[in-house]
């Protein structure tokens, strides 16, 4: 409610009988402090004093209030009583006496007073405005010995307190005054209001305005009051992606961006420290977003605690040469293993199996020469933990002999030799022993590591021995497993059966594996629907370095893969469309570009039966002679072939058609543009650049020939523009450059492009800056260069520097 006549600090002090300061206080604690105490203050300021003086000045006796006719001491008022009184103060400026009698009687049934009380309060509050002209009517509470107030005395109940009040007398009253009095208010309000308006501004349109400059600077306030919005950003994100994550528009994002010198449309992909930079330049804090793939989500690689390992059996693998004895070899070893009453033996069709020797079971892979265990291998999976090397006693070391030692040094696998076929005349051991430390493998008969057992497949001779090497080499490595987890481990042979559908032999490794347990192998995924094993017998879960013959697979696995036990299908079957996304997009990409790094190479190998060249020159007749010098290359095994031949710098488009056609571009005395050295970065293509035809005929021929050994390559340093060229006496041209690209230093090669064409190729005499020389010039800094016996300069020219770098052959 607003007052039409100024009130000000200490009038208001004066009214309640307090000290200007602890007027000064309230309205520090709860809103502004005042400037001085002749500041005049607002309705909100009023309203909240009386609000704080209500609050702390409560009515010690409702009933005395009700009763007693004399005036009571001045007590605190509810907020809507000092509300009220304030209009009475307002109004009896604009009002006459009975009009204020009659808004005294409002106040007085407010206050739930009786009807001769408002009779008696009517009369005295007409007698004390008589006296005092300007009325201040604060009832707030003083201390019962305050002097005399030019407040109204009046009664006040206290209906927020205890106490029985008979509200039905003033029931009556209430309906028949309400409507009169809204009125009366709803009129006052307006009045005052379009006088304060009239007062504050001449027009309505400089008040709409500052309400909106007010509303900003409040919305300002709350923003930068907030935390900031954290964002969390992956490796690369899209442009509108991230400002809907930092909730903020595609203007904002964008324009921030142009501010750093990133030009970027919405659909665009930036990295991530070009987000970070974004983000923390509109005021929010950054995290970095870990993506967590499908594979990380689905498979536990977990590492296991020492007290869950348990003691398993030893992987053992047989390795040698053709017709040495393996599979004699294994064949006795099973043999002499049947457990009583096995009927017909073990058959042999999964590709390993168990024996047991002494108690202590040891599991060979029967696939001694298998590609499975190079893919292994390869893959890093050591599913074997011991190899057995078989060398013939009569034939001595072999060549598939060398490449099985070097397959196990390469898993670091200690390695049993087994000289088999002792017991043949000509067996001569010695010699296989010698051949051995060839190879570093040292008997401990000769003061080497290595356990060396004569044997005999076909007597048996040696063969218990060798078991026994094999099981104390086992608990030398103290080989342990958890049993309590997922199973995983390895793929040792795949099949596609007819009957039964894809069958595939598993190795486990850590975990155990389950009947019902779904199970993804490279691009292969399903449920195990039947297991068995070594021995055909049907199991229903397989511990570590148990070997086992599962069905159930969607299709058939690449022996090495590698299995786990999830525990998602869905998501083991996004993962498996996920890989076979992958090897396609690998299939498409190994059709790679020629180079002439690699040109004989694919020669050699029967890819390469046509040499496609692009020709660009700087003139027509060059172009001409560096294209017939190119086609008389050709002979029987490759024919060379310009696919192009043109006059200018090298472009984009001549890129693209080098893409499509498998091409090499041979520029002579040009350079590529900036585009089209982008795209042949991206794209892969080889382009080489000569100053020399008889460089470009030597070197293709030489990479036709498998002789291409380049000593030095161009390591680009930068680009300058010429900007303005001065002459001055005794030192000539010089060019005033603008570093565009990169840097420009003193000891550098360079060369002068034109239009595309190279106009001089040499290095720099002096480099410049203001009248200091110095050593470089990074970019977006300006720069003086004179070039060594080199005078024609021009604005616009390009100036690309560069250093030759050795290459190690």
């Amino acid at each position: 409610m607003s007052f039409e006549n100024k009130y000000r600090v200490h009038e208001v002090a004066k009214d309640f009988g307090k000290s200007t300061k602890e007027i000064t206080q309230i309205l520090s604690t709860y809103a502004t402090t005042p400037k001085n105490h002749m500041q005049v203050l607002d309705d909100k300021e009023l309203s909240l004093i009386f609000e704080y003086l209500t609050q702390h000045n409560q009515v010690a006796d409702m009933q005395a209030s009700l009763g007693t006719p004399a005036p009571a001491p001045a007590r605190k008022d509810k907020p809507e009583g000092g509300r009220n009184d304030r209009n009475d103060r307002n109004d009896r400026s604009d009002r006459n006496r009975d009009k204020k009698g009659d808004r005294d009687q409002n106040r007085n049934r407010n206050n739930n007073n009786n009807n001769n009380d408002r009779n008696r309060d009517q009369n005295r509050g007409k007698g004390q405005q008589n006296q005092q002209p300007a009325p201040k009517a604060e009832p707030k509470s003083e201390p019962q010995n305050r002097p005399t107030t030019r407040v109204p005395e009046k009664k006040l109940v206290d209906t927020r307190k205890g106490g029985t009040v008979n509200l039905e007398k003033y029931d009556e009253r209430l309906e028949n005054l309400a409507p009169e009095r809204a009125n009366r208010m709803q009129s006052g309000k307006q009045k005052i209001q379009s006088r304060s308006s009239q007062r504050k501004n001449g027009n309505f349109g400089s008040k709409r305005k500052q309400e909106e400059q007010e509303k900003m600077r409040r919305l300002q306030l709350e923003i930068a009051k907030k935390t900031p919005l954290t964002v969390k950003i992956p490796d690369e994100i899209g442009v509108g992606e991230l400002a809907s994550r930092m909730k903020k528009t595609g203007a904002e994002v964008v324009k921030t961006l142009m501010k750093l010198g990133v030009m970027a449309s919405l659909s665009e992909i930036i990295d991530y420290d070009t987000a970070a930079l974004v983000a923390m330049e509109l005021g929010c804090k950054v995290e970095k977003e870990v993506i967590v793939t499908i594979e990380e989500k689905l498979i536990d690689t977990a590492e296991d605690k020492d007290e869950d390992l348990m003691p398993r059996a030893p992987v053992v693998v047989v390795m040698g040469h053709v017709d040495h004895g393996k599979t004699s070899l294994l064949d006795y070893i099973r043999n002499s293993h049947v457990a009583s009453g096995e009927a017909g033996g073990i058959t042999q069709h999964i590709g390993a199996y168990q024996v047991d020797v002494n108690g202590s079971p040891i599991t060979f892979l029967d696939t001694p020469g298998h590609e499975a265990f190079t893919a292994m291998r390869a893959r890093g999976a050591m599913i074997t933990d011991i190899a057995i090397l078989v060398v013939a006693a009569d034939d001595g070391i072999m060549p598939q002999t060398v490449e099985s030692i070097n397959h196990a040094k390469a898993a670091e696998i200690p390695v049993i030799v087994a000289i088999n076929k002792m017991d043949k005349p000509e067996a001569n051991p010695d010699r296989v022993k010698q051949q051995l430390t060839e190879y570093g493998l040292v008997t401990e008969e000769w003061g080497g590591d290595t356990i060396c057992c004569p044997i005999s497949a076909k007597t048996g001779m040696g063969i218990d021995n060798l078991l026994e090497m094999v099981v104390l080499t086992a608990e030398m490595r103290e080989l342990k497993a958890n049993p309590n987890r997922s199973a995983h481990g390895a793929v040792i042979e795949a099949r596609l059966d007819k009957g039964r559908g894809p069958v595939a032999t598993l190795l486990v490794q850590k975990g155990t594996l389950h009947q019902g347990d779904v199970i993804i192998a490279g691009t292969a995924v399903g449920r195990v629907r039947a297991m068995t094993d070594a021995k055909g017998k049907k199991i229903t879960e397989a511990g570590p370095s148990v070997p086992v013959e599962i069905t159930g697979m969607s299709e058939v696995p690449g022996a090495g893969d590698d299995f786990h036990a999830v525990a998602d299908e869905r998501m083991a079957r996004e993962l498996v469309e996920q890989r076979k996304h992958e090897n396609k997009m690998a299939a498409n990409a190994a059709n790679q570009k020629v180079t002439l790094d690699d040109l004989f190479s694919q020669i050699q190998q029967g890819e390469l039966k046509d040499l496609n060249i692009i020709v660009k020159a700087d003139v027509q007749g060059s172009a001409e002679a560096v294209k017939s010098s190119l086609e008389k290359l050709s002979n029987e095994e490759v024919r060379v072939r310009v696919i192009h031949c043109a006059v200018g710098a090298v472009n984009e488009s001549d890129v693209m058609l080098a893409s499509t056609s498998n091409a090499i571009i041979v520029g002579f005395n040009v350079r590529p543009d900036a585009n089209a050295k982008e795209s042949a970065a991206r794209m892969k293509v080889d382009m080489r650049m000569y100053r020399v035809i008889y460089d470009a005929i030597n070197e293709m021929e030489s990479a036709m020939k498998g002789m291409l050994a380049p000593k030095f390559k161009e390591v680009e340093l930068g680009q300058a523009e010429v900007r303005e060229v001065f002459r001055i006496t005794g030192v000539g041209m010089v060019a005033g450059c603008y570093v565009t690209e990169g840097k420009m230093q003193r000891n550098a090669q360079l060369r002068l492009v034109r239009d595309g064409i190279v106009i001089y190729d040499g290095s720099i005499s002096s480099l410049q800056r203001f009248k200091d020389s110095v050593k470089e010039v990074a970019q977006g800094y300006e720069c003086g260069i004179t070039f060594e016996k080199f005078q024609d300069i021009k604005v616009g020219d390009v100036i690309e520097a560069f250093l030759m770098e050795q290459i190690e052959v």
